[in-house]
């Protein structure tokens, strides 16, 4: 039972840790109103090419996460974000993913995404995003060691530079 009371104790603060507010832009939507789900059935490029354009979702089709409203294509993306949110939710819960990984809480762009071991990771600009896939799973292990102690400062709630929301929601 003790072991059972301290495991749970864990992972309480462990999920505390990680937890964030979700960057939300202007849109009043997570990841700015794109699908998150539809991001795991697009194509990807290699690394150093721009990625596919992610698919919009419907302001009529959205569920609520971590104090965030996300937005879906279809209904049947709905349901499967909300039997696992975990899965599909951006790694940094929504943040740039080079910024966690050097100790900052900028905005990611949706546009500039990539999957990584089942992970969806988003970046603030290409110059970031490059610096970001020269070496993709040392970057993942410094933003993970890091991420826990972040502070929410007001970068973390700044316009993401040189984009607009193309989501029709």
């Amino acid at each position: 039972m003790k072991h059972f009371i301290l495991s749970a104790v864990f992972c309480l603060f462990a999920s505390i840790g990680v937890a964030g507010p979700q960057y939300i832009d202007r849109s009043g939507f997570a990841v700015s109103g794109y699908d998150v789900v539809a991001y795991f059935g697009l194509p990807q490029a290699k690394v150093g090419v721009s990625q596919v354009k992610p698919v919009p979702g419907r302001e009529d089709i959205t569920a609520e996460h971590n104090g965030a409203l996300f937005a879906f294509s279809t209904e049947k993306n709905r349901d499967l974000f909300l039997k696992n949110p975990a899965k599909y939710t951006p790694k940094y819960d929504g943040h740039c993913s080079y910024g966690v990984a050097v100790g900052n809480k900028v905005p990611g762009n949706p546009e500039l995404w990539r999957i990584v071991d089942g992970q969806l990771f988003l970046n603030i600009t290409a110059d970031v995003e490059a610096t970001w896939e020269r070496d993709i799973p040392g970057h993942i292990k410094k933003a993970n060691r890091k991420w826990g102690g972040l502070e929410d400062d007001r970068a973390s709630r700044d316009r993401i530079p040189g984009f607009r929301s193309k989501a029709p929601l």
